[in-house]
């Protein structure tokens, strides 16, 4: 019986049958974190000039562009453009990913640990252009460890001291969240219809009808609103300027 050598093991048979990439190449990945940047395009154009400076300096060429736009970095589950990015190297049409910033791609500690160990393993490069990091090098990949660990630290500070601060005024009896702003001809047209005698179901029919929005920009309108709304401080000043009893 044959031993198996080292060169015939199915690890060794998995690397040595990988498609090797075109070498200097990489796909571009570039995220935006909220709904704002990603209509008005704040920081793609940036993060592209980015980029381009790092890939020229380096000698690389970008084969393909991969983008989420108002998506958060703190999990790389949901973001489809990271996958196909990935998807990308890891098929072998490019040697490496390219970020203009590490928190691009993540700031987690655990997805990026899983990221530089998957990219040694499957033999692809992590780029990372505001560091000059390149994650195939121990030195790479020490550093890129380091900041990601500082990177979700400080996500997770920010978070904590939100969280404190809502407390703080939840202590305190304070509204939390911004308060919804009615205009007053609305308070107003309410306040004289119930004192007309109209049920709350009246008025809001009738506002619903009319086509008049809610506080929150809303079409529907529910007795309990109105009866909300009644009992607010504004209709109170209605009520004693126009002299109404409710």
């Amino acid at each position: 019986m044959t031993t198996p050598t080292a060169d015939s093991s199915p690890s060794r048979r998995r690397r040595r049958s990988r498609v090797e990439a075109p070498a200097g190449t990489v796909v571009a990945y570039l995220r935006v974190s909220t709904t704002e940047q990603a209509v008005s395009g704040l920081g793609l154009e940036a993060q592209r000039a980015t980029i381009t400076a790092y890939s020229a300096r380096k000698g690389l060429t970008v084969v393909d562009e991969y983008v989420d736009e108002g998506i958060s970095a703190k999990s790389l589950r949901g973001r489809p453009g990271a996958q196909a990015a990935l998807a990308a190297v890891r098929s072998s049409r490019a040697a490496g990913l390219l970020v203009a910033k590490m928190d691009r791609l993540s700031r987690s500690v655990v997805d990026g640990a899983g990221l530089m160990e998957g990219a040694g393993r499957e033999g692809w490069a992590l780029h990372f252009a505001d560091l000059d990091i390149d994650t195939s090098t121990p030195a790479g990949e020490m550093a890129a460890n380091i900041i990601i660990s500082g990177s979700q630290y400080e996500r997770r500070l920010i978070s904590q001291r939100t969280k404190d601060a809502l407390a703080a005024k939840g202590a305190r009896g304070e509204r939390l969240g911004a308060v919804p702003s009615l205009p007053i001809e609305v308070t107003r047209r309410i306040v004289t219809e119930r004192a007309a005698g109209r049920t709350f179901q009246a008025i809001a029919d009738g506002l619903m009808a009319d086509g008049v929005p809610t506080a929150r920009g809303g079409v529907k309108w529910y007795p309990a609103t109105i009866k909300a709304v009644i009992g607010s401080d504004n209709a109170g000043e209605i009520r004693d300027e126009l002299g109404l009893e409710i």
